[in-house]
């Protein structure tokens, strides 16, 4: 697979591995950041036509072209995740796409110090096929959801499939509505968070609401409210992006963080649920056969509980 980037005016400075790491993963190729320089390293990657360090500080207008090959995007035999038959709920399949319902807790891609227990492990179990989807681990993820939000996630049976899904996330064509539970109130009953998010450089395990010329990409959030409390606010969250953490950043940023959201939201949660509040409610979709489909995960028992205290509390 060829690929052809051109460092724009925002990734001024920013590292070669980075970038590319960044860039590969939003067009669906997930590779770590280790895997990525060690691509650099074994000249798989030319910067205006040249090879180049991982450590480069890219300029405006660079050039890349990245040639990867099945031999460099298949992954380490010493590091192979290990199919665990790991119970899952699967809310609709067909011969190429799965719906999971993906239960707060899990994380779904793996990382250092967590091979085990993740989505990926589980699929691998169950549709031993996606293996090859994707490339390095991937397992016919295509996009994400936090560790401790539950929900509609998506995976690909195949690379068709995974095709398929791909295009239709980039043309926004995909449907997703969340619920979250927010401390406080936002100031209308309905609005568009149109803040760009991107890496907070001050924490960098954290995203932040920034200026594009500081690394922040469109990110776009539409609100509505459902239910209002004394002291919290369910709301409907249409993202029309997909930034890593948007819809807690942008809740966040208007005034109403996510509750029980421990690096957004407050020090001292304002409800004990054990998690945050924040649930991936459905997703709408084309199939290969190019029907729509709509899937939906009923709200986790520990989320309807809240919500019927609160009720409760309001009568």
């Amino acid at each position: 697979m060829q690929h052809t980037f051109t460092v724009p005016e925002q990734a001024h400075g920013e590292r070669l591995d980075k970038f590319l790491t960044d860039q590969l993963e939003a067009r669906g190729v997930a590779l770590s950041r280790a895997r990525v320089q060690r691509l650099i390293k074994e000249g798989a990657v030319r910067l205006n036509g040249k090879p180049e360090k991982p450590a480069y500080r890219l300029a405006k207008g660079d050039q890349l072209d990245v040639q990867l090959t099945p031999e460099l995007l298949a992954p380490d035999l010493n590091c192979a995740l290990q199919p665990e038959p790991l119970p899952l709920r699967i809310l609709y399949c067909d011969s190429d796409i799965a719906a999971i319902d993906k239960p707060a807790g899990m994380v779904v891609h793996p990382a250092a110090g967590n091979v085990r227990g993740t989505l990926v492990n589980a699929l691998l179990a169950r549709f031993p096929q996606v293996a090859s989807v994707g490339g390095e681990n991937r397992a016919g993820i295509v996009h994400r959801l936090d560790k401790e939000t539950s929900g509609v996630i998506l995976v690909a049976l195949s690379e068709a499939a995974r095709l398929h899904l791909m295009a239709q996330f980039a043309a926004r064509a995909v449907q997703k509505r969340y619920l979250a539970l927010v401390d406080g109130a936002p100031n209308t009953l309905s609005g568009i968070i149109n803040a760009p998010i991107g890496r907070d450089p001050a924490q960098r395990k954290r995203m932040a609401v920034l200026p594009t010329h500081r690394g922040g990409r469109e990110a776009i959030s539409q609100f509505q409210v459902l239910e209002r409390f004394a002291q919290h606010t369910l709301l409907e969250v249409l993202p029309q992006t997909g930034r890593t953490h948007q819809i807690r950043v942008h809740l966040a940023f208007i005034g109403c963080p996510v509750v029980g959201d421990s690096v957004y939201g407050r020090r001292k949660p304002t409800l004990k649920l054990g998690r945050h509040f924040l649930h991936a409610e459905s997703i709408v979709f084309r199939n290969l056969a190019g029907e729509q489909v709509r899937v939906q995960a009923p709200l986790p028992p520990e989320l309807a509980r809240a919500l019927a205290a609160l009720r409760a509390a309001n009568t």
